[in-house]
């Protein structure tokens, strides 16, 4: 299981990348792997304004539909399309598979996310 140390992390299994004001968001390695072969990812309402802790959308796999939250508060600004592919998600979803990015409107929220030992302990990796 892959757990990149530059980024921060949710308990619900996402994570964020953060440059400048800008933070990419997907889903961890450890949530894919659980979820199954990803096949299809809602996200309703690509300009929403989102907070921390609360939905943006949904993915639904094989096995189930799991609610996406957001790791902070801010603006959808972009949305990847990946129900092309939406394997993507499972093949590489700290790369090609990110969801969404965000325009943070509260930096200092990073600081409430975990940090790779903080996940890995999370996950018992």
């Amino acid at each position: 299981m892959n757990f990149p140390a530059d980024l921060k992390y949710t308990s619900d299994h996402e994570w964020i990348r953060v440059e400048g004001d800008v933070g990419t968001v997907g889903v961890t390695d450890h949530a894919q792997g659980e979820l199954g072969d990803v096949v299809y990812i809602d996200i309703p309402d690509a300009s929403a304004t989102v907070a921390k802790g609360g939905t943006f959308g949904s993915i639904e796999a094989v096995k189930t539909v799991a609610d996406l939250y957001s790791p902070v508060s801010g603006q959808l600004i972009e949305v990847n399309d990946v129900n092309a592919a939406p394997d993507t998600v499972n093949k590489d979803p700290y790369g090609n598979g990110w969801l969404v990015k965000i325009k943070l409107s509260d930096p200092s929220e990073l600081d409430g996310l975990m940090d790779v030992e903080a996940y890995k302990a999370l996950v018992g990796a």
